[in-house]
């Protein structure tokens, strides 16, 4: 049965108890009407309202949900990557829990992965029903993100994607990567990536659980992917380099002072010892941060070769219709 499942349906949470049967009731819809096999996963991330007792219940009324609860707040990362582990579909979709992403969706995402051949296909939330304060920074930060990944998509951090399932097992997240997904993607060499423009609905219940930090956050995980994307397996490389260079010019500045000395000593000109240029401090602030660069790529190297990757170290305290 597992092997003919052709829809995940992996929705991360926190505190979105009024919400949840609705959005139930509108999946099972869709999918019933479209003849789908699928499995609805909730992951609750610690929520401290009544999810976890609805998703219970839910659980035990339709044998298509199942659902993990997390024993405190780890974040969406950590919910999306425990539901992309578990997902046992041949076509993953995420949706959020407010109500804002459209299950209608669902189908034409479906279809894009397995009849057009996408491996991942992000939601575009071209009309937005959000604050001045949250869309602003969300164009600019997606503007950045396709400057450094070079993936052209108008909404990175869109709650609505689709995945072959091949690409969200390759996934190792941590952090606030959920804001990257189709970098981390292309960068583990998925580059099918498409988009759909989809319907943006305002927020039914609560409010939103993220705030201006979230940007903040967003741009140091994109920094962090870009590096280790490029130099976790060669950090002598990076450090090696700057390293290297730093040496060399801390290097040359002491030569040229010793040899401007003993220029002027032999032409019997006015000269001042080496340590008395403010230059000699500079060079020797150079020549030991190249030393230490270089010992933090060798050491980087080393562990490297040694490491052993861990995963799942997220406390799970109950599961529902596994």
């Amino acid at each position: 049965m597992t092997d003919k499942l052709q829809l995940s349906v992996v929705i991360p949470l926190y505190n979105e108890d009024e919400s949840l049967l609705e959005l139930h009731d509108w999946i099972v819809r869709v999918m019933t009407e479209q003849g789908y096999t699928y499995e609805i996963l909730f992951i609750d991330d610690g929520s401290t309202d009544r999810s976890w007792e609805v998703i219970s219940r839910l659980s035990e009324r339709n044998p298509h949900v199942r659902g993990v609860r997390f024993m405190r707040n780890y974040g969406k990362t950590a919910a999306l990557q425990t539901g992309f582990q578990a997902a046992r579909g041949q076509v993953v979709i995420t949706l959020d829990a407010d109500l804002q992403d459209s299950p209608d969706e669902i189908p034409e995402l479906y279809r894009m992965i397995t009849v057009d051949g996408y491996d991942l296909v992000s939601g575009w939330k071209q009309k937005r029903y959000d604050p001045l304060s949250k869309t602003i920074p969300t164009k600019f930060f997606n503007a950045v993100s396709r400057w450094v990944s070079g993936v052209q998509l108008h909404d990175f951090n869109s709650g609505i994607k689709a995945y072959r399932q091949p690409v969200v097992k390759s996934m190792n997240l941590y952090g606030e990567m959920h804001r990257n997904l189709p970098i981390v993607a292309k960068w583990n060499g998925f580059t099918r990536i498409g988009e759909k423009v989809v319907k943006h609905q305002a927020r039914k219940y609560g409010s939103t659980k993220f705030g201006l930090d979230r940007f903040i956050n967003g741009f140091l995980d994109l920094l962090v992917i870009a590096f280790v994307q490029k130099f976790s397996r060669r950090p002598m490389h990076f450090f090696g380099t700057f390293g290297t260079l730093s040496f060399f010019i801390g290097s040359l500045i002491t030569v040229y002072l010793i040899g401007e000395k003993l220029y002027n000593i032999a032409n019997q000109l006015r000269y001042r010892n080496v340590t008395d240029n403010p230059l000699f401090f500079l060079a020797l602030v150079a020549i030991i941060l190249g030393v230490q660069l270089f010992l933090a790529g060798f050491l980087g190297e080393m562990m490297v070769r040694q490491s052993s990757h861990k995963t799942g170290d997220y406390l799970i305290s109950e599961k529902a219709g596994f």
